[in-house]
């Protein structure tokens, strides 16, 4: 939102409004000015052209902090200052927003005055996102263009940043519970086929979330959120660069007691990011991050016990249960049914998770001279988990370690503006797993093992990229990857016999698989004018499956699924960016993707030790169209907006259902579930700028979501939904030796009070004994599939800044 209060200085405002009116990138904030936000729907231009010969050598000052991508002047060309950005800050710019990908930008100050909970707050305001609710108060399903939408859990399909380290685990599973809002600058998301850059997994994207560094705090924040359901955040920030140092510190401890029955939480993370320049050659960085979480799950529900009883309330146990509360059959001897079996709710269960992830990263970047810098970076990612989340608990330990190592060029070949990058990297994780039964007894009383998983997961390769300029209005990228990775696996079922339970032979299921990717992608970016940007791109995508994934059938059982395959995409961008003047923008990019094997989830049959089992779809393809829009159309007002249209079908696939016999039915042409059409975000608001009420304002958003297809055969949907909030907030420096800024905010979400599906997994297609398809009417019974959003809730914030 704009607040330009007087004292900052309305002639700088303006004058730095100027500047960067044609800029594609994110405005930057300095000291106590705070400027607005642009959404950006792709890349820079061009790459600033480097000074090759100056008198005196030139220092990467600048490298390690946010690098604003640079659109050329009217005529085409490099401005003049971005001939003197270094080779490390170029490297910077291909985590935020890479020359050739269509990508938005997230600004802190589209989320510093409203509530910033989780990640669904503050990434829905770019398009091509799509959100929905996970295993976990901060646990949500992350999509770019649909990549997530088919899976049960946690994020895949995209990989993921955070100050550039990876916090994508090697076997492409990513979490959200450790992302705090409130920690971040910037929010970078870059759409499309991305391994060419980023590797195995990137076939939707990728996202690099940037915390604030210590000189732009400059200081200590302390602020407080809370509201409905007894949600309550307080957090803290501090920073300072002194000298060759700057830090910056984030820590929160947030907690609620959930809308919906048994969803409690309780969760504390800390991430620190701190750059030591040793020498004027020479910065070293370190990055850590850590969170545990505590919180109680609710068991997902049907359609039909969404409908009934959405929040899951009267659900104390499972004789007295209310109409539409989901309940679990759990082995009362904790190996096998001879002893009787109990049906729980999750209360009466205590289903929930108690998670701990540590990460900690090194990075050493060193500057040949003012063209060429080595970049060395190193990060430990520990996973330790206990999630009794139905019938049984996994329980394990996931240490990975992660090194990449890359030069970066800038100069000329032959006379054109050039960068030229090339990498190397290696990640391992090797992890032991266990499955055990959840018994009665409360507080998630664990029986017998059912499941050991050994497993082992590498991916060591190559990546290069070019950009070029040639000429003044037509920058070229190409670039490739090229990637091994080994997946081995011993998975060991358990079970027993008998009242005593007698051990059974163990069924012994091993994996030894090797998969060669290659990615090759290629971009051009037209210069028309100061006004007219033009883009266009093609790149490929690949993405192995996990261990885990091998090894879990059908019906949900422990069994045989090793032969799946690598998903590969491959992908065509094709859009603009029009920027008549400095008060709107206007971005448009449309895409069509060819998938081959692509990676399918759905969830298993109500009771199975496993609750998703995975496939490959031979054949399928995803297509749409991305718009957003950023309007100050009055002095004060400001309208943003983010759409998104997705059309993705399976164009060969056969799948095959058992129910005594095997039954087969052709899927082509249907809609790929769990894809919705149409998402829109958007957002009308008022800021005062000058005056007694300088720094009041407020605004009302829309967010509106599709119905979609729950299942292969396309019989059954998740219905739509709108929802309205509305936020007023203010904001204003104090003349203090102390104090620097106060924020406050309220805002009210879901205003109209709906129900809504926030996730609704998909579901297996049944079938009759004479091989007919159960209708929708029979579907709509089945359970682990959805989760009712957040009804009308209220929130107000405060935050403190210190000098």
């Amino acid at each position: 939102m704009l607040r330009c209060h007087a004292r900052r200085g309305v002639s700088v405002v303006a004058v730095q409004a100027a500047l960067l009116a044609s800029s594609s990138g994110v405005f930057a904030q300095s000291g106590n000015t705070e400027l607005p936000a642009v959404t950006v729907d792709a890349p820079a231009a061009a790459r600033p052209k480097p000074a090759v010969t100056r008198p005196s050598r030139l220092r990467s000052a600048s490298a390690g902090r946010a690098v604003r991508p640079v659109t050329p002047n009217a005529n085409g060309s490099a401005p003049a200052q971005s001939r003197t950005v270094t080779a490390g800050a170029a490297r910077d710019g291909l985590n935020q927003a890479p020359a050739g990908q269509t990508a938005t930008t997230i600004d802190r100050s589209q989320f510093d005055n409203r509530p910033s909970f989780s990640v669904s707050d503050v990434l829905r305001d770019s398009p091509g996102i799509s959100i929905k609710q996970g295993n976990g108060p901060r646990d949500f399903g992350i999509s770019i263009r649909g990549s997530n939408a088919r899976n049960g859990f946690g994020i895949r399909n995209l990989v993921i940043f955070d100050d550039g380290f990876p916090v994508t685990q090697p076997d492409g599973l990513s979490r959200s519970d450790l992302i705090d809002p409130h920690a971040y600058g910037a929010i970078d998301v870059v759409r499309g086929p991305s391994s060419a850059l980023y590797g195995n997994y990137a076939t939707g994207g990728a996202l690099n979330f940037r915390t604030r560094p210590g000189g732009t705090i400059d200081g200590v924040e302390y602020g407080v959120d809370g509201g409905s359901y007894g949600y309550l955040n307080n957090y803290l920030a501090a920073g300072k660069k002194v000298g060759n140092f700057e830090g910056s510190l984030f820590a929160s401890d947030t907690r609620g007691d959930g809308y919906i029955g048994n969803s409690w939480f309780n969760t504390q993370t800390v991430n620190f990011l701190g750059t030591l320049k040793a020498t004027p050659d020479d910065r070293f960085t370190v990055k850590i991050i850590n969170n545990d979480l505590s919180t109680r799950l609710p068991l997902r529900q049907s359609l039909n016990q969404f409908y009934t009883n959405p929040f899951q309330q009267g659900c104390a146990t499972g004789v007295s249960a209310a109409a539409g509360c989901g309940t679990i059959l759990l082995n009362n001897n904790g190996f096998n049914a001879t002893a009787g079996t109990d049906k729980e709710t999750a209360v009466q269960a205590g289903l929930g998770r108690n998670d701990r992830r540590t990460i900690v990263g090194g990075r050493w970047e060193h500057d040949f001279d003012n063209t060429t810098t080595w970049r060395n970076q190193f990060v430990f990612d520990d996973r330790n988990i206990s999630q009794p989340t139905g019938t049984t608990s996994a329980i394990g330990d996931f240490p990975s370690y992660n090194f990449m190592s890359d030069l970066t060029k800038r100069g000329e070949i032959v006379g054109l503006e050039s960068t030229t990058f090339f990498g190397a990297f290696y990640n391992t994780l090797t992890a032991s797993s266990d499955t055990r039964n959840v018994m009665p007894g409360g507080n998630a009383t664990l029986g017998r093992i059912t499941n050991n998983l050994y497993s082992e997961t590498s991916n060591y390769g190559l990546r290069a990229r070019e950009e070029l300029r040639l000429t003044p209005s037509l920058l070229a990228v190409a670039g490739i990857g090229w990637e091994q990775t080994v997946l081995k696996g011993i998975n060991t079922a358990y079970s027993y016999s008998g009242p005593t339970g007698v051990l059974d032979t163990p069924k012994i299921t091993a994996a030894d698989g090797q998969f060669q990717n290659t990615a090759p992608e290629l971009a051009l970016l037209y210069t028309v004018n100061s006004e007219w940007l033009l883009r266009g791109r093609v790149a490929t995508g690949y993405g192995t499956p996990q261990v885990s994934n091998l090894f879990v059938v059908q019906t949900g059982l422990s069994g045989n699924n090793t032969q799946l395959q690598a998903q590969k995409n491959l992908g065509y961008d094709l859009g603009f960016d029009w920027t008549p003047n400095s008060t709107l923008k206007v971005s448009a990019t449309g895409f069509y993707e060819f998938f081959r094997d692509e990676l399918v989830s759905q969830a298993t049959p109500a009771g199975s030790p496993n609750t998703s089992y995975t496939f490959n779809a031979p054949r399928s393809e995803h297509r749409g169209i991305e718009l957003a829009a950023d309007w100050k159309f009055y002095p004060g007002w400001r309208f943003m907006a983010a759409y998104t249209y997705l059309d993705e079908v399976y164009t060969e696939y056969v799948e095959n259902i058992n129910n005594v016999g095997i039954f087969s039915f052709n899927r082509a042409g249907n809609k790929i579930p769990g894809i919705s059409p149409n998402e829109l975000t958007a957002q009308v608001g008022y800021d005062e700028f000058a005056g007694p009420l300088a720094g009041l304002g407020g605004f009302v958003e829309v967010q509106w979501k599709d119905s979609f297809y729950m299942d292969n055969a396309n019989l059954l949907k998740a219905p739509g939904y709108e929802l309205v909030n509305v936020n007023v907030h203010y904001k204003t420096d104090l003349v203090s030796d102390t104090f620097r800024s106060l924020n406050l905010f309220l805002e009210v979400r879901n205003v109209l009070d709906r129900t809504y599906v926030a996730s609704a997994n998909n579901i297996t297609n049944t079938v009759t004994t004479a091989g007919l398809q159960n209708p929708a009417s029979v579907l709509a019974n089945t359970t682990g599939s959805i989760y009712a959003g957040s009804p009308r809730t209220f929130v107000a914030g405060m935050k403190v800044a210190f000098r």
